[in-house]
């Protein structure tokens, strides 16, 4: 006999619903999501397995996922992650509690008709959270930043975007504040706050370089023009593994870079792009993508200029996401065939017959 139980897991609490394959038995209960609540769910999952019955377990993919999921599996016991977005029964109940949301997922586990979400592995987690620290404290100095320009534009001194990037720029900055008679005790704590935290970004950079030193991923990404320590970890750390996904078409579309397609009849529609997928992966995508476009060196890449083609009738918007999509694939066949870039294979065969002819001309006149 095979038992299903559905599990709807909050942060301070989780309902498990027991179904039976008989019809005998069942019923929900509520646990705490404690030590406590945690042992009695597992002496109770024990005890079901023990009297003879084979027990799985469904849970909707949430913050604490990960960490309910161990446990049981510690126990020997299947856990089937389910994919909210596909599995619209629960999100889309008009009678929606969480005994019916765990009673939905029990049974629909029974007949193995749930949409499965795949966790990422324990090492691109820990590179996910250093890289969210890691932008939330860029994005505090960039906020610190911008209250600097708007003091320095409301005394009427010009000032540049980057121009308190570097500390030499900031001590010259705070230098003509102090000659406009601006309190220090209104900017020493700004200048204070940018110094602090660029230490603790270029610790977390350091921390970041060391972690990904051997990985192979992460080094077949940085041989791509545009493609940094931060963009490259980035994109390893949000796809996790390529062998999931058996096309390029597949990997773009879990990128959320592919466009709406509606079909219907002899109506044919093609929106924006969806946006699903995580959106550092797609971030990270186009930033590389801008990296290739501010170098000289891909200029004669096919990539660019379908890139600058698609500019002059689309706009720069079209043209970056067109652009990123097509990164994706290369990316895509970088990682599945575990090469690196090969910057040949990017140009047009006229480009590359000019440049083998200027090479064995510089040779001959050597």
């Amino acid at each position: 006999m095979r038992m299903s139980v559905g599990v709807d897991l909050h942060k301070g609490q989780f309902t498990a619903y027991w179904r039976s394959e008989d019809g005998i038995g069942g019923g929900a209960r509520r646990y705490a999501t404690n030590e406590v609540g945690y042992r009695e769910f597992e002496r109770q999952l024990a005890a079901v397995r023990e009297a003879g019955s084979e027990v799985q377990v469904a849970v909707e993919s949430t913050g604490n996922t990960r960490y309910f999921k161990n446990r049981v599996e510690n126990l020997g016991i299947p856990v089937t992650v389910v994919n909210s977005m596909k599995f619209k029964v629960v999100t889309e109940s008009v009678n929606k509690t969480d005994k019916r949301d765990a009673a939905t997922l029990a049974q629909f586990l029974e007949k193995d008709m749930l949409p499965e979400a795949r966790l990422c592995s324990q090492e691109s987690e820990e590179l996910r959270r250093l890289l969210k620290v890691r932008t939330n404290l860029v994005k505090t100095i960039v906020s610190v930043k911008n209250q600097l320009h708007g003091l320095l534009l409301s005394l009427g001194i010009e000032s540049k975007r980057a121009q308190l990037q570097s500390a030499k720029e900031r001590r010259r900055v705070k230098c003509e504040l102090a000659a406009h008679n601006v309190a220090g005790a209104t900017v020493d704590p700004l200048f204070e706050t940018i110094e602090r935290l660029s230490a603790e970004v270029k610790k977390i950079e350091a921390i970041l370089e060391d972690k990904t030193a051997e990985d192979e991923v992460v080094q077949l990404i940085r041989t791509i023009p545009g493609a940094g320590l931060i963009t490259a970890t980035t994109i390893r750390a949000f796809t996790d593994d390529i062998a999931r996904f058996q096309t390029p078409g597949k990997y773009a579309s879990y990128a959320g870079l592919t466009p709406w397609v509606q079909n219907s009849n002899e109506a044919v529609r093609h929106g924006r792009i969806t946006k699903r997928g995580p959106v550092e992966l797609r971030t990270a995508m186009v930033q590389v993508l801008l990296g290739m476009v501010r170098s000289r060196r891909t200029r004669g890449y096919r990539i660019m200029q379908r890139y600058q083609a698609m500019k002059r009738h689309k706009g720069s918007g079209c043209s970056i996401i067109a652009g990123a999509r097509a990164l994706s694939e290369i990316i895509w066949h970088i990682l599945t065939n575990g090469q690196p870039f090969d910057e040949a294979r990017m140009t047009s065969a006229e480009i590359r017959r000019k440049a083998t002819e200027m090479q064995a001309a510089a040779s001959k006149a050597a």
